[in-house]
């Protein structure tokens, strides 16, 4: 409809301009109807979002289930399928870092019953490490709004004799290629330990992971020793013992981890390292759809219950326009192509 209208609108014009005066009347006529479709299109379209929504939605997560991004992003659709009055139906496809999950809304039709619930690592830093990614971040999907960030807190197994981050840091210096897990090629954790490596001054060894659970299982047991987790990943491993957390990299301690200092607190400055997380569409849905979500994101981010669930998992909450949230996607590609260049991270 839209490359229709448009279409009409160009002939008009060029019409307009090579016309006899006689048919003047006729390219008036026309240009009425054009702008009559451009009427029926608005008010189409507004329609729809009074209707929407109609069935339940598909909320693709990228990532694996029980995952930081998995568990967090259920917090928050479940206080909004309680005002929107339909399921979201989360859909995790853990692959290549959150490309494929997050190439499948791309390709989506944009009709509001896909959406995408994604990260840093498939919006930014993933658009750095790799060209080719098969999507745009910035061209092919349309944001709905930001609703969380996630420090990343530096865990070690309880098998390890590390007691304090000053510990760790003089274990990697004296173990060279020490390893430490992640979730993958350019996820929070994966950039927190290289950016751990360039304030210890200290070479240690990246080992990506598919899935979250085979990673904390591994960290457990010792097999790789050490990692720069997101706090819903590891809290009940925290807090049984099986693995020790020995600094959050923010400026500030989490509720939910009251006992565990910042960085600078145990002796390492400038190491903050975060996860932030936003919902978005295909490219192309209709704008009063794209309205009516983040309406509803930014009623769930302020309601109590979201917020206490964030604090008991140490999130914080967030929201943002649909335009905040594009520049600040334009900002981190920018932002983390300075940092990945720095340090020297390729594609494994």
């Amino acid at each position: 409809m839209k490359l229709g209208l448009n279409s009409a609108l160009a002939a008009v014009s060029l019409s307009a301009t090579f016309a006899p005066s006689a048919t003047l009347a006729t390219i008036s006529k026309l240009a009425a109807a054009a702008l009559l479709l451009l009427g029926v299109s608005v008010a189409a379209q507004a329609q729809q979002a009074q209707e929407y929504p109609a069935r339940p939605i598909t909320v693709i997560v990228p990532f694996s289930a029980g995952s930081a991004s998995d568990v967090i992003a259920r917090v928050v659709l479940d206080r909004m399928a309680t005002t929107l009055g339909q399921p979201f139906v989360v859909d995790n496809r853990p692959a290549a870092g959150g490309n494929v999950g997050t190439q499948a809304v791309a390709r989506a039709v944009p009709d509001g019953y896909t959406i995408l619930m994604s990260t840093s690592g498939p919006l930014a830093v993933n658009r750095v490490l790799n060209p080719n990614l098969g999507y745009d971040p910035e061209r092919d999907l349309t944001p709905i709004s930001l609703y969380a960030s996630l420090p990343n807190v530096v865990v070690v197994s309880a098998k390890l004799p590390i007691n304090t981050l000053s510990d760790l840091v003089e274990f990697a210096r004296k173990n060279s290629n020490t390893p430490y897990g992640s979730v993958g090629n350019g996820s929070s954790q994966h950039l927190g330990g290289a950016l751990f490596e360039q304030v210890a001054g200290a070479k240690m060894t990246h080992v990506p992971y598919r899935q979250t659970g085979q990673l904390v299982t591994d960290l457990i047991s010792g097999e790789v020793p050490v990692s720069f987790q997101l706090v819903p990943n590891v809290i009940g491993q925290i807090k049984s013992g099986q693995v020790r957390a020995l600094a959050v990299a923010s400026d500030k301690r989490l509720p939910a981890l009251p006992d565990v200092p910042t960085a600078a607190e145990a002796g390492i400055r400038g190491y903050q390292s975060a996860a932030w997380f936003a919902f978005l569409a295909p490219a192309n849905t209709p704008k009063p759809i794209i309205d009516r979500l983040h309406r509803e994101v930014v009623a769930a981010m302020a309601h109590p219950a979201v917020r206490a669930r964030f604090a008991e998992m140490g999130a914080v909450p967030l929201a943002s326009s649909p335009d905040e949230l594009a520049k600040h996607i334009s900002a981190e590609i920018v932002k983390w192509r300075a940092i990945i260049a720095r340090a020297g991270i390729v594609l494994e």
